[in-house]
């Protein structure tokens, strides 16, 4: 059993077997002209698919941003508003794994995000195998470093990774990230170009050259897209870069890749 956001639902439908069929002969659900491609939850988690007797499945058509897919679940059993509890570092690091909530009767049930788990990068990194034992209670959450002189996008990014687990500091330029990270070492760092006295190109080589953070995984996010700053910021090591403004859900699909990354290379 498992949770799914409302806020990423758009439609909730029963369909024949035989429409079904098509569906997937087709790869995807198409509804009120969107196209969504279309997934069976229990692929997307490595569990068995159960067999369905029925004479109807049940679909779930989610969007986030630019996103869509169709999903395809045994069945829908409620709407409920839920407390989100912390998850362990473990399953942090899985990506589509939004945190848990425990059940009236006790049991543990993992919220998710299913296009995170649908997209081809964030699969790529390994196949995600979900146990319930690793769910802990308050345990350490992952630490991400938003660098911008925009108030405004601080809050945006800090909300962003708040929603998805993180435990978010922030820091108006570099010389404020570079005096945060004297003192804790971020799981994840996003940072801006342009900020006075420290731009993104200058702490950016700071990180790399701390033992500490050379390999902490670095977003850049800049309305400075251009080829040079993008090759400037490759050749400094930063692992990623985002023109603004950013899609929420492409960040978070890089996010979660890179820390699942780390975790495969230590």
């Amino acid at each position: 059993e498992y949770a799914i956001s409302v806020a990423m639902i758009e439609q909730a439908q029963k369909i024949k077997q035989a429409e079904l069929a098509n569906a997937y002969s087709a790869g995807e659900v198409v509804w009120a002209g969107n196209h969504y491609p279309l997934h069976h939850i229990a692929k997307l988690l490595n569990e068995p698919i159960a067999e369905n007797d029925q004479g109807y499945a049940s679909i779930l058509l989610l969007r986030s941003g630019n996103y869509r897919i169709a999903l395809q679940v045994d069945e829908m059993l409620s709407n409920q508003e839920v407390v989100i509890k912390p998850i362990g570092a473990e399953l942090a690091r899985v990506p589509g794994i939004m945190g848990a909530t425990v059940s009236g009767d006790g049991r543990v049930i993992l919220i998710l995000n299913p296009l995170l788990l649908a997209n081809r990068e964030v699969l790529a990194v390994g196949a995600v195998k979900v146990k319930v034992e690793e769910v802990q209670n308050v345990t350490h959450k992952l630490k991400a470093l938003v660098v911008d002189d925009s108030l405004t996008m601080r809050k945006v990014l800090g909300r962003l990774l708040e929603r998805e687990g993180f435990e978010v500091l922030v820091a108006k330029d570099g010389m404020d990230a570079m005096q945060l990270l004297q003192e804790t070492v971020p799981d994840i760092i996003l940072t801006d170009i342009e900020m006075p006295r420290m731009d993104g190109f200058g702490l950016s080589r700071n990180i790399r050259d701390d033992a500490r953070t050379a390999n902490t995984p670095l977003i850049m996010i800049s309305s400075r897209t251009a080829d040079k700053h993008q090759n400037l910021a490759q050749d400094i090591g930063v692992d990623a870069f985002f023109g603004k403004p950013v899609q929420d859900d492409e960040l978070i699909a890089k996010v979660n890749a890179l820390i699942a990354s780390k975790k495969v290379l230590h």
